[in-house]
């Protein structure tokens, strides 16, 4: 029975992707493609390995056993690459890296500059991916390492898999048209009943500053509702409302118009990175993480606690 990694890797795609449409384009394939490819999988272990469901696919019983111990194949092959590359012993090649806006904005810049001097044959590939979407796509190889969030007070599980490493430690402030509030720290429990421009609670980030608000005694509804912490901030300084934005996002500069007030319990988020457990042994992978810590301190993140 030949299997093949590559006809494994497009199976398990349309596995994770649940149709054959959605699988192609992560993965730049055909449909066409990715069909003979399936096709050819099903004829060499001799049975159907999907039932289609509508437009979609659900997978089969044997289907199922299969993508178990094609995940196993293809976890030992990205371990087979970090043993090769640590035994190399040299930092070259390109690492695919998601990032989300923030980090995109506040960090990257300083990690790219750091690591172009420690490792200068090593070259980044970044691409912004939100943090939720972040997991799959590491998972199915599409990414080397990704930037992800944790909100200590409103934590979500990580899947199995991943090793997950803390990188800094993220504030919020509430941003607030000027002259709306008095120039002092302020409560959560104080802003029930101002206007808010917020992330809507489908992200992580705007669940956890809801469980911040319910925890303070209220409810948040958000009047204005944006994803973008750059988007919150030109509607605050516009006068729309409050916001709570994080200190990598603000930079240390203020848009006009807009006053910037401590939290009394301020809300904290760590920035992490994650990557394949398989991963783990890439010396890529360990100067990235070294790079991506003193690129944190050089932006005014905390080093997390030990």
């Amino acid at each position: 029975m030949d299997l093949g990694l590559r006809r494994l890797r497009i199976y398990r795609e349309v596995a994770y992707r649940g149709g054959v449409t959605a699988a192609a384009e992560a993965l730049h394939y055909s449909p066409s493609g990715v069909s003979q490819q399936l096709a050819a999988l099903e004829k060499e272990v001799g049975a159907t390995l999907f039932d289609r469901l509508g437009r979609g696919l659900r997978i089969t019983d044997v289907g199922r056993v299969l993508l178990e111990h094609a995940e196993i194949l293809l976890d030992a092959e990205t371990t087979a690459r970090a043993a090769v590359e640590h035994a190399r012993g040299t930092l070259a090649g390109t690492l695919q890296v998601g990032v989300f806006a923030t980090v995109a904005a506040g960090l990257v810049p300083h990690l790219v500059s750091d690591l172009s001097e420690r490792a200068t044959e090593l070259r980044l590939s970044t691409r912004e991916v939100d943090p939720e979407d972040a997991v799959t796509e590491l998972h199915l190889g599409h990414l080397d390492l990704a930037f992800l969030i944790d909100y200590p007070d409103a934590g979500e599980p990580w899947p199995p898999g991943l090793a997950v490493h803390q990188i800094g430690l993220d504030s919020f402030r509430l941003a607030a048209p000027e002259g709306w509030l008095p120039r002092r720290s302020l409560a959560l429990s104080s802003l029930a009943d101002v206007p808010w421009v917020m992330s809507g609670p489908h992200t992580y980030y705007g669940r956890a500053v809801r469980a911040a608000c319910r925890a303070a005694g209220f409810e948040l509804h958000a009047t204005h509702e944006v994803d973008e912490q750059a988007t919150a901030l030109a509607m605050v300084g516009a006068g729309l409302g409050v916001a709570l934005v994080s200190e990598l996002a603000l930079g240390g500069a203020v848009t006009s118009g807009i006053t910037v007030h401590p939290l009394t319990q301020p809300l904290r988020r760590h920035i992490l990175l994650a990557h394949s457990l398989s991963a783990t042994g890439r010396p890529s992978i360990q100067a990235f993480l070294d790079s991506a810590r003193r690129a944190a301190r050089a932006c005014g993140l905390r080093a997390p606690r030990a």
